[in-house]
């Protein structure tokens, strides 16, 4: 700091007396004022159907056959052996009625989210390419299983920037700490500004989940704003001396987001001026709902705030047994919530702009060698969507009669990463970004939109 006047202990000291302000103007100056945010909104490729998504991610792997995918074959085959040796066919123990005017099957088990039929469309064609949870979890967030890559949020994040400066344009709320970790909400080789703000853990519970360094305990929000403004003025010089370009810009945009994050993140995120028929509708205060409850009402929060993608995490739908046992605690766990969530978003006027995705990283088995469990499939399995301009009330796509894999409507995971992208009015053919000396995106080489579930 030798080019500079004082230290910056003196330059605390001289602030803390009131005193250096009017000598600093000029830097503090000169660092914002040809300042532009890498995070302003920005000009999609098409006209969007909605501005924002909100992906629930039901980590371990529904299982499809006991929610959305009914299969009566399967049932009365129930106990038999399976076309693969040492398994016997599973049937589902569970009820499926056809709900709404649509008549989607629904199980008994979702008996909140049923009363939604007419808004979802449910894909249970789904299939992608690894049964492995961490290689699952992975190319779901990213679409890559076998390299480090950006993930879907920090694309989207890139594509479009974000409606609102201060807040963060991409949350994930729970993120799993294993299985990925944080490649699940990073960049990878693009510039870290779009990287997710993490809220939490799923080994935490919500209520106590923290962000890092929110607020500051020494130090005024006026000598924060002149610590930052001199720290600018550094980068913008280092900028011109550094071939680390992503990384500065990603710097200062840290620092200036950080600090107006610190007066608005709290607010969006204390749900203490909610009325209690809301906390209500979406069970927070319960004891089974209210983990994910209070991430379903962040997610409102967040979204009519103008975050740009939101991610909600629930575990652990991983049943190899105790299959009925764990799959009724989950779907109580998440049924009102989601409901609530819904319910809200509709009132409010914000689904219709806004694309629900609900998915776990692959499916389950409809065989097994225990007669209380299912096992990871990753060739058939159900996600699906709400709001955003999808069809409402509809099942596309289907299993085999017996629910081994997709043979109808098929829609790879890349498929479904391009159509979120389009909805939100980018072209994921277009959507790229050059590094080590080729064109990278989302969906790779592949990927299509299925435009067959699209309104």
């Amino acid at each position: 700091m030798s080019n500079y006047p004082w230290s910056r202990r003196s330059f605390l000291q001289s602030n803390a007396c009131g005193f250096g302000y009017l000598a600093f103007a000029g830097l503090a100056k000169s660092a914002t004022a040809d300042y532009q945010s890498p995070l302003m909104p920005k000009s999609p490729h098409h006209t969007p159907r909605a501005k924002r998504i909100i992906f629930l991610y039901m980590r371990g792997g529904p299982a499809q056959q006991d929610l959305f995918d009914y299969k009566p074959e399967l049932n009365a085959a129930d106990g038999k052996a399976s076309k693969n040796k040492g398994r016997n066919l599973i049937g589902s123990k569970y009820k499926f009625e056809r709900r709404g005017d649509s008549g989607l099957w629904i199980s008994e088990l979702l008996p909140n989210i049923a009363t939604h039929a007419d808004d979802l469309c449910v894909l249970n064609g789904m299939h992608t390419d690894i049964p492995n949870h961490p290689e699952a979890t992975v190319q779901l967030h990213t679409g890559s299983a076998q390299f480090v890559r950006p993930s879907v949020g920090a694309w989207t994040l890139y594509g479009l920037g974000t409606e609102n400066q201060n807040l963060p344009g991409f949350v994930t709320i729970s993120p799993p700490v294993i299985n990925g970790g944080s490649e699940n909400y990073g960049t990878a080789f693009l510039p870290a500004v779009y990287q997710g703000t993490a809220v939490g853990n799923l080994q935490t519970p919500v209520k106590d989940a923290k962000i890092g360094n929110i607020s500051n305990p020494v130090y005024s929000r006026l000598t924060q704003r002149m610590q930052i403004d001199l720290i600018q003025e550094m980068n913008k010089r280092a900028q011109g001396q550094s071939h680390e370009q992503s990384q500065i810009d990603a710097m200062i945009e840290s620092y200036e987001l950080a600090f107006r994050m610190q007066n608005d993140l709290p607010k969006v995120l204390d749900l203490a001026d909610e009325t209690a028929e809301t906390l209500e509708m979406y069970g927070i205060g319960e004891k089974s709902t209210d983990d994910f409850g209070r991430q379903c009402l962040m997610a409102r929060r967040l979204a009519e705030s103008g975050v740009r993608y939101i991610e909600l995490a629930h575990q652990f739908w991983d049943q190899h047994k105790n299959l009925d046992k764990d799959l009724r605690d989950n779907c109580r766990e998440t049924d009102k919530p989601i409901s609530g969530l819904l319910t809200d978003l509709k009132q409010r006027g914000l689904l219709n702009d806004t694309l629900i995705v609900w998915s776990g990283e692959f499916g389950r088995t409809s065989d097994s060698p225990n007669k209380d469990g299912r096992d990871h499939n990753a060739k058939g399995y159900t996600a699906w969507m709400a709001g955003g301009g999808v069809k409402a009330g509809l099942t596309y796509g289907a299993t085999d009669e017996l629910g081994h894999e997709s043979v109808d409507g098929r829609v790879h995971l890349h498929d479904m990463h391009a159509t979120m992208l389009h909805v939100l009015g980018l072209d994921h053919t277009q959507l790229t970004y050059r590094y080590a000396g080729r064109d990278f995106r989302l969906t790779d080489v592949h990927g299509r939109v299925v435009d067959e579930i699209l309104a």
